[in-house]
């Protein structure tokens, strides 16, 4: 396994030792989930995060923010762009 990744072509390692190519391939991937199943719990509990019930709370409040904000910029968009057409009648492209 470790030969297949410092090589970086599974499939030249396999046939050299006259294994398959999908037999290596998923040995690789359980090497990868072994490391996560034998480490401490511990070690776990840093890498999962989850948020407490008030930081939820607050990022939901800041993400209301943001779309009504980006909503009101989204309106002013289009009244500016309705104004331009009707001071320029012959500046008539087609917005996106």
């Amino acid at each position: 396994m470790q030969e297949a990744q410092e090589a970086g072509n599974a499939s030249q390692v396999a046939r050299r030792h006259g294994v398959d190519v999908k037999m290596l391939y998923r040995w690789i991937r359980n090497s990868k989930h072994a490391d996560w199943q034998i480490a401490s719990a511990e070690a776990k509990a840093v890498t999962s995060y989850t948020q407490s019930p008030g930081e939820f709370r607050e990022l939901e409040t800041e993400n209301d923010k943001l779309k009504k904000l980006l909503g009101e910029k989204d309106l002013e968009i289009a009244i500016l762009r309705d104004l331009v057409k009707k001071v320029n009648p012959a500046y008539r492209t087609k917005w996106k």
